[in-house]
């Protein structure tokens, strides 16, 4: 299956997908040492970033969660990519900074990609494939 996409950071990732319909406080309710969502009430607390491919609507909180994805990347723990449902300005940033492809889904929900298992993403088309 293909879905249209918008591309905020040039990039290409190929997969596993960790999925979270919640919202990400990358400031507060991230561990960039651990790389993992560190608020115990988080959906996907604990579950590690690294080597995976980080789908969440959007981030919330302060503009210095973008440092904590750079720190992310910095310390071998980050994602491959990210996919939101609508990207921010923290995330964008952090992306940037970082290194980190990024992509937003402006036409479609994140909900759709819930129930895929791997993602491939390409610079050439804003498409992704899913599996």
């Amino acid at each position: 299956m293909k879905i249209k996409t918008r591309c905020i950071v040039n990039g290409y990732a190929r997969g596993e997908m960790l999925y979270s319909s919640a919202p990400i406080a990358f400031l507060q309710g991230v561990d960039p040492e651990k790389g993992c969502v560190s608020d115990p009430k988080h959906e996907i607390f604990e579950k590690p970033f690294s080597g995976r491919i980080l789908v969440f609507p959007n981030s919330v909180g302060s503009s210095v969660g973008a440092y904590v994805i750079y720190r992310l990347k910095k310390n071998g723990k980050a994602p491959k990519a990210i996919i939101n449902q609508s990207s921010d300005i923290i995330t964008a940033s952090g992306c940037a900074i970082a290194g980190i492809p990024l992509y937003d889904l402006p036409e479609n929900s994140i909900s759709e990609l819930k129930n895929f298992n791997a993602i491939t993403l390409t610079e050439k088309r804003p498409v992704i494939s899913v599996t």
